[in-house]
């Protein structure tokens, strides 16, 4: 399966619930990376704010902002080509890309619990 890597623009969270108003695609997208993360898919999210380096090092990340600067961002890879430029994928884009069904990415983990009465 191939990594996914997501370069976010500066921001205090990833979550999209701080700040004044909550933005859906952010929370969105949070949810699909927990789900995706929780079947073993190698999906990773650098914020510019946290983690400058990983931008500055990424040869593809640090051409298109070059070419088009910060509005580019967020960035998208998939294994090694640069897939989604200046906004975040559709969990369809995800499942295409990953070979999945789109209704994966937004089903709730099933947790098996116990309860022991005495």
């Amino acid at each position: 399966m191939k990594k996914v890597e997501i370069f976010d623009p500066a921001m205090c969270c990833a979550t999209g619930v701080c700040g004044p108003s909550v933005d859906p695609d952010l929370t969105r997208l949070a949810s699909t990376v927990y789900s995706l993360e929780q079947k073993n898919v190698d999906i990773t999210r650098y914020n510019l704010a946290n983690d400058p380096a990983a931008f500055s090092d990424n040869e593809k990340v640090n051409k298109v902002l070059h070419e088009k600067g910060p509005d580019a961002l967020p960035i998208t890879l998939l294994g090694d080509e640069v897939v989604k430029v200046g906004s975040y994928p559709s969990n369809d884009e995800f499942a295409e890309w990953l070979d999945m069904r789109a209704e994966e990415l937004t089903q709730k983990p099933r947790v098996r619990v116990s309860v022991k009465l005495d």
